[in-house]
Order: C-alpha cells, then sequence, then structure tokens
C-alpha cells in the first residue's frame, strides 16, 4: 500500500512525497515494542522532521511519539491514520541516539520507548522557543605532561588528537589529578573539532570535572548534564548539545545518551560505583552502554579509575581495549604506605589485640603522626547511623522487633539525660524491653557501629581535635588542610587540600562479609577511592585480615592483579561478565510460568527459583548463557515479555540482564 488515497473536500491531503512517517509510539508495552505507520497532511510536511515529537491516535486515545522516518510507502495492508499534530518540528531525537537507544533496549531486553524517555528530556516550549547559543571557538590542544607519567598515556593523547579511535582502561596512580587527566584528553578531542562525552558517578565529581574543563576549554564550551538541574534549565543545556552549541559534555548517569554532534570521545570515570547502574527498566549501565556507543559511532573510548572492574580487565584480555597503568617505580614513588591489621611494617611494639580492636595502636599512632603534621585523618566507616545493627549481647543472635521482625538499631542520643532506646528499622517502633526470643537474655550489642558512633567514639579520644562528618545527611564536598577527624560512609569521602595525613578504613568484615558476587571487588574500590586521597607520604590503614586478596592488592596497590584474579575466578565459576546472565523476579507462580514459557538457547541454563523474601511470595531465577550467546538470551527475554504482556498477565516479572547483584 502506498499510503496515499484519493480523499473528498474537507479531508486532509497526504504530503506530496515521503508522505508516510515511521512512528515510535510511546507506550509501555512490550508487544507493541516497534514502529507505526501514519499519514503526513499537506499541512505537517515542513514541520514533521525526522526526531521531531508528534501525537497520534492510538488505539482510541491520543499519545505522545517521536517521528522516526518518513517514506513513500508504508509495509502494511491497510489505510492508515493521519498524523493528530506535530508537537514542535524541533528534532530532538537525533539518527545517532536512535540507533544506540535501539542498540541498548535490545541488550537489555527492554524497549525503544523505556531508553527514549531516558535520553530525551521533557519538552519545556518557552526553552525550546529561545535560540542556543552560537559555539565557542575551538580550544588550544592542551598539554601531554600529565599522561607523561604513563608509559601509553602520551600515545593516548596523540591518538585522540589525530583523529583516530583508541580504546583504553586508564589506571589512576595514587592522589592523581583525575579531573585534570580526564580534562586534558576531553580537550584534546574537543580542540580538532569533534565532541567529547564524559560520565562520572555523582555531583561532586561532576563539579571537580568541570573546573577542570572549563579551565583548559573555557566556560562557554562546557555544559553539565545531570538530574538535580530544573526542568527549563536541563532541556535548555540539553538543547545546546543536541544543536550542537556545545562540544564538550559533563555528566551524570542520565548523559550517557547525550546527542553530541560528531561524538570523536566518550569516557566513563570510576565504572564500578553503582549509581552508574539506570535504576529504571531496561536497568543499562553506562559502562556497557558507552562501549556500545563507541562500537556504533567509532568514537574513542576511556574507562579510568584507582580500581578496576573485572568488566574492564575483559574489554583488555579481550584485545577490544588496552591498559594505561604507569611503572612500579612511578607508583612506588606516590603510593601511601598501607598497613593491615596483622601487619607490624609500622609496630615498634607487638600489638596483639590488633586483630580483635575496632581502633588497634596502629590506628591511633597514624592519625597522630598526621596531626603531628597538620594534616587531617580520614577514618572510613561501610554504615552511616549510630548503631545501625544490633544483636542479643549474650548468644549474638540478630536482635528483631516483635511487631513486624525489622532489625533493631540504635538511634544514638539521649532524651533528659538518658539513652534513647533501641528501635525498628523497620516500622519505627521503639523497643524499651528486649527480651532475645532465643535464649532470653535482655542484654544488647552492636553488630556494625555506624558514622555517628564513630565519630563520637574519636571524639573522646581526641577531645582537642575537630570531628566532622559526611555521609547521607550531610555530603562534604573537601575539607581544609589543617588537624581534623573525617568520618565519611563510602563515597562521601570529601577531598583534602593537599591530601589526608592518614587513611583509617574500619571494619573491612562488614564489607567483605556481604552475600554478593561483587563483594570483593566493590570493597576494594571503596577502599581504593579513600586511599587515592592520601598524601603521597601519607599512611593507609585497613583494619581486615591481611592475608584476603582485595587486602593484598590494596597494600601493594595492584588493582589490575585482583581484576585478573577476579575475571578468573567468575570465569570458572560461570558468572558475568563471563557469561551474560540475567535475573527473572515475581511471585512463585508467575516465575514458574515465565519458566515455562522462555525458549533459551540449548546452551542455556537456570537455576533456581530461591526464594527472595522470608515468607516465599517473592523468588528470584537465574539464567546463564556463554557470552557468544548473549543476543540469543536478550531476544528470548525480549519475547518472553512480549508475550506476557499481550496476554495480559496479571502478575508481573522483573527481567535484569548483567545486574550488578545476582546473589
Amino acid at each position: 500500500m502506498t499510503g496515499k488515497a484519493t480523499t473528498r473536500r474537507g479531508e486532509r491531503v497526504p504530503a506530496p512525497a515521503l508522505s508516510v512517517a515511521r512512528i515510535c509510539v510511546d507506550v509501555p508495552l512490550a508487544h507493541l515494542d516497534r514502529s507505526f505507520d501514519y499519514l503526513v497532511s499537506t499541512e505537517q510536511d515542513a514541520d514533521a522532521v525526522p526526531g521531531c515529537r508528534v501525537r497520534v491516535r492510538f488505539a482510541g486515545q491520543l499519545v505522545d511519539g517521536y517521528l522516526l522516518a518518513r517514506v513513500e510507502e508504508s509495509d502494511y495492508g491497510r489505510k492508515l491514520s493521519f498524523l493528530d499534530r506535530v508537537i514542535s518540528p524541533e528534532p530532538v531525537l537525533s539518527p545517532e541516539v536512535a540507533e544506540l537507544a535501539r542498540a541498548v533496549a535490545d541488550r537489555y531486553a527492554g524497549s525503544l520507548t523505556d531508553v527514549l524517555r531516558m535520553a530525551i528530556p521533557p519538552r519545556h516550549a518557552r526553552t525550546e522557543a529561545k535560540p542556543s547559543p552560537e559555539p565557542a571557538p575551538l580550544p588550544a590542544a592542551p598539554s601531554a605532561e600529565g599522561w607523561s607519567r604513563y608509559p601509553f598515556g602520551s600515545n593516548l593523547l596523540d591518538a585522540l588528537r589525530a583523529g583516530r579511535s583508541a580504546r583504553a582502561v586508564w589506571q589512576a596512580l595514587p592522589a592523581e589529578d583525575w579531573p585534570a587527566r580526564l580534562a586534558e584528553a576531553a580537550t584534546s578531542v574537543v580542540s580538532t573539532g569533534k565532541g567529547a562525552l564524559v560520565v562520572v558517578p555523582d555531583h561532586r565529581d561532576l563539579a571537580r570535572l568541570h573546573a577542570a574543563c572549563a579551565a583548559l576549554a573555557g566556560p562557554d564550551a562546557v555544559v553539565t548534564l545531570s538530574s538535580d538541574l530544573g526542568p527549563s534549565e536541563r532541556y535548555k543545556r540539553w538543547l545546546a548539545v543536541r544543536r550542537g552549541a556545545v562540544r564538550l559534555v559533563l555528566g551524570t548517569r542520565g548523559a550517557a545518551l547525550a546527542p553530541v554532534h560528531d561524538l570523536g570521545l566518550v569516557v566513563v570515570w570510576d565504572d564500578g560505583d553503582d549509581l552508574h547502574a539506570e535504576p529504571r527498566m531496561p536497568y543499562p549501565n553506562v559502562r556497557d552502554v558507552l562501549v556500545q556507543r563507541s562500537h556504533l559511532t567509532g568514537a574513542s573510548l576511556l574507562i579510568g579509575g584507582f580500581a578496576r572492574t573485572a568488566e574492564a580487565q575483559l574489554l583488555v584480555d579481550s584485545g577490544w581495549a588496552h591498559e594505561v597503568v604507569a611503572a612500579r617505580e612511578t607508583l612506588r614513588a606516590v603510593a601511601p604506605r598501607v598497613a593491615a591489621v596483622g601487619d607490624n611494617a609500622w609496630q615498634d611494639v607487638k600489638d596483639p589485640a590488633a586483630r580483635s580492636a575496632r581502633l588497634p595502636s596502629i590506628a591511633f599512632e597514624a592519625a597522630r603522626a598526621a596531626f603531628a603534621e597538620d594534616a587531617p585523618v580520614l577514618i572510613q566507616v561501610p554504615r552511616r547511623g549510630y548503631v545501625p545493627s544490633l544483636a542479643c549481647g549474650t548468644c549474638r543472635a540478630p536482635a528483631r522487633c516483635r511487631r513486624c521482625a525489622g532489625p533493631l538499631a540504635l538511634p544514638g542520643g539521649t532524651d533528659d539525660g538518658v539513652p534513647k532506646p533501641a528501635y525498628c528499622r523497620w516500622c519505627g517502633a521503639t523497643e524499651a524491653a528486649f527480651r532475645c526470643p532465643a535464649c532470653g537474655s535482655r542484654r544488647l550489642r552492636g553488630q556494625v557501629i555506624g558514622a555517628r558512633r564513630t565519630a563520637e567514639e574519636l571524639g573522646r579520644a581526641f577531645s582537642n581535635i575537630p570531628v566532622r562528618t559526611s555521609g547521607a545527611d550531610e555530603v562534604l564536598s573537601s575539607v581544609p588542610a589543617r588537624p581534623s577527624l573525617v568520618v565519611a560512609t563510602p563515597g562521601a569521602e570529601p577531598t583534602a587540600e593537599g591530601g589526608y595525613g592518614a587513611v583509617l578504613l574500619l571494619d573491612g568484615w562488614a564489607l567483605l562479609g556481604r552475600a554478593d558476587l561483587r563483594a570483593t571487588e566493590e570493597t576494594l574500590r571503596r577502599w581504593m577511592t579513600a586511599a587515592a586521597l592520601a598524601r603521597p607520604a601519607g599512611k593507609v590503614v585497613v583494619i581486615a585480615d591481611s592475608s584476603l586478596a582485595p587486602v593484598q592488592a590494596l597494600v601493594r596497590w595492584d588493582p589490575v592483579w585482583h581484576a585478573r584474579q577476579e575475571l578468573a575466578a567468575r570465569t570458572e565459576l560461570g558468572f558475568p561478565p563471563a557469561v551474560r546472565m540475567a535475573t527473572v523476579d515475581g511471585t512463585p507462580d508467575a516465575i514458574a510460568t515465565a519458566l515455562e514459557d522462555l525458549a533459551l538457547p540449548s546452551t542455556g541454563e537456570v537455576l533456581g527459583p530461591v526464594p527472595l523474601s522470608d515468607d516465599g511470595q517473592k523468588e528470584r531465577a537465574l539464567i546463564r548463557v556463554p557470552r557468544t550467546e548473549g543476543k540469543s538470551l536478550s531476544e528470548a527475554l525480549s519475547t518472553l515479555l512480549a508475550t506476557r504482556s499481550a496476554r495480559k498477565d496479571p502478575e508481573p516479572i522483573r527481567v535484569k540482564l548483567d545486574p550488578l547483584e545476582v546473589l
């Protein structure tokens, strides 16, 4: 069918050429994840450009959509409806982003509309009507001196300046000014007239990176995109990128799909941070999105961090990316001295209680030495709060609420001089008369000590030193270069002018003991991120068994060795990234039905299902296939979701491919 029709007077007439529009309709149903054809009228002909927003009548309702393309004929043998209207002639969906969104949706068994919601911000008509500024002049190519400490660092910048495609995994040195290095790499690309995109985990990293890039490329040549911007400002900046007014784009997770013109470089910093994982369908990860983008566009790719993930190591081992790592001689000159409990490298007198004490003498000595040099001390604590986890003081059974069986915790503080009683972290009820159901004891003890309790204990130990906390309630960006105790939770560590004199990493068992596939990798990443804030001559004390692999990697400052060990172990056990894996969550009946309907490749394997909750109302099944069958797994899961959507199954399931958590 041509899509053109004979019309009577008063009826709309199809456009004389390319009268059929392929529309991505914004409908969140898996079985409708395809384009639909509509007619373009002569009145809409000029405004209905590929990439614009439109409104169409779909299943009796007016819904929004995007015009993907215009063609002469429709593939559907039926009469077509006209577009209801063109919302705006602004082409907000570029062909490159449309192709990338389709690839991301296919990889994660999602729909195109799910990905486009992440890629394109809501329209702000008044902002859209205003012109974007003219592009800033091209900056000068920066010096490569900062990269000269890495054997292949200068080669990387040379390739970026020459417009050659380069893919690298960069291991930053301790105390490295990583925002400056990333700014140099991005500005090297922008100086050639191409675009660069850099994605970091949070707004504090974004602020540091923006300052470094603005210093090299100029403030008008850089734009930041993040979720904390208001709707108008966010759309204004996004439009400036889409219209080609800005070439250097910085942002957090959502910026990975930004419509940068003539993209020459994509960068992700600290790719192991869980903030890079999108919490909305189809749950893509920034690292994988940028790898896909580099593959589709030919843009260079740089993955950087103090630690290294198994996924990044796989890119190196496969030969797809090359590593940029400093020589051991250079590393030894700048790395802090790291000691673990049981390591007597700094101890003049043996401390037999060091393994059981939360703050052994070695940690106090490191702190006192830092204060003597007028430097601050950073203390990393795994949990926030006062005492976030309690247990019976006699039998050590977890202390739980009598009403809802939730975990009990101590809030800290007093009421008229009396310590506040324990409370339930689920229902909030107080528990002033705890009695252990296992042994009858009324005594409570802390299983995990939080940041507030740690700050209180250290304040008593160092009464003349100010104590500051950085965590969920208040995250500090930086602290001055004077004696102070800074207690922070992982990811909330502020920078210190000149670096910290000492870094104390407490309660390592709480991080390493988590029932999680990535527990050791994530623990080492958090430790190295904090330890990298120490001065080159600073001291790092980690309260953990020195025989453990992540502790050894920290002591030697060798994340590459640990990433290789981790990848080898996962390959042997058949876990990601050595295989492609998916989790399917739902009720027992929904999981059973889904597994019956799932058409896996012959190499596929189903593990479980296993209960996700104590009441047995939620279960999880793991599905894994060899990496070569990853596309088949995605297609099988997409078909499953489409089938369930078409027959309107009442019990939903949640599917995640390559999830951060599988256990």
